[in-house]
């Protein structure tokens, strides 16, 4: 008898931690945000009473939301769109015989590991008005220079490049260790049936590692709609009130939360737009999915 039960309970007693932990630092937080959503809470003083969908209501019906959600999606395909292509390019040429490949497998890694601080302040320089390199490059070709963090293009151009640079490598690693999987019986069909390397990266390559394709679009979804630091650390005159430059011109959805959370106080408020944040994004990453998975297919 005690036999048997030790076989139908330890089972769960090996993944009961994951359970525990996801209810606390999972599911508990979730719950909890909904529940502030709900009432007028503020971040010091607490609960201020039961409100309803007063927030939210608040919360649509105000411009500085949709200014906030228009720069994220802005953001978002100047930035991701572009970084996953150059990424999968990035890898294809990594699985070819390369000299030194380990050098170059390990070097595109390097802007992920470096500090996303340190970067943000190295490409605010890179981006300076007055001494920038990028302005200084301009001037040699007759151009004036840019007030990069001043205009709502130029600031999304200048953190754009900060995300792709940051995020390309480590897509790009990804992409590669799906192409080593790739049999070679398959490339040697496909020369054998006169398909050229181009020919042969689209109709073979590419639909074998469609899983992580897929996989990259919806992380990189994810974490494109949730861009903070980036755009917080790029501010004017390193503000940190999370209002996205003198004119919001690059605040986003998360910065409009900081904003409302840590420079406002108003926790109801900041748990509304958690959960707005939570369904845009999760419609985003089906969307993406469908719609990268019927291309791949089509292929």
């Amino acid at each position: 008898m005690r036999g048997r039960l030790d076989r139908h309970l330890t089972p769960y007693l090996f993944v009961a931690p994951f359970f525990v932990l996801f209810a606390v630092f999972g599911a508990y937080p979730l719950l909890a945000t909904l529940w502030m959503s709900l009432h007028d809470w503020h971040l010091i003083n607490g609960d201020g009473g039961y409100i309803g969908l007063a927030n939210y209501s608040d919360l649509f019906a105000d411009p500085d939301f949709w200014n906030a959600l228009v720069n994220t999606l802005s953001l978002f395909v100047i930035s991701t769109v572009p970084q996953l292509f150059i990424a999968l390019g990035l890898a294809a040429l990594l699985n070819t015989k390369l000299r030194g490949r380990t050098f170059w497998r390990a070097g595109v890694l390097v802007p992920n590991v470096v500090s996303v601080v340190a970067v943000a302040l190295v490409f605010a320089q890179v981006f300076g008005r007055d001494f920038g390199i990028v302005n200084w490059l301009l001037g040699l070709v007759g151009m004036e220079p840019i007030d990069w963090p001043a205009n709502v293009w130029s600031s999304h151009l200048a953190i754009a490049a900060i995300v792709t640079w940051r995020w390309t490598g480590y897509n790009a690693l990804i992409y590669l260790a799906a192409m080593q999987a790739v049999p070679n019986d398959l490339y040697e069909s496909a020369r054998l049936d006169g398909a050229s390397t181009w020919k042969a990266f689209w109709t073979v390559t590419v639909p074998i590692i469609r899983p992580t394709i897929l996989f990259t679009t919806v992380v990189s979804t994810i974490g494109g709609l949730q861009l903070f630091a980036e755009p917080l650390l790029f501010e004017s005159k390193g503000a940190s009130t999370g209002t996205g430059g003198s004119d919001r011109q690059y605040q986003t959805i998360t910065m409009y939360l900081y904003e409302k959370g840590f420079t406002l106080f108003d926790a109801g408020s900041a748990a509304t737009i958690a959960w707005v944040l939570f369904l845009i994004v999760a419609l985003f990453a089906l969307f993406n999915f469908a719609v990268v998975r019927r291309t791949v297919a089509s292929r």
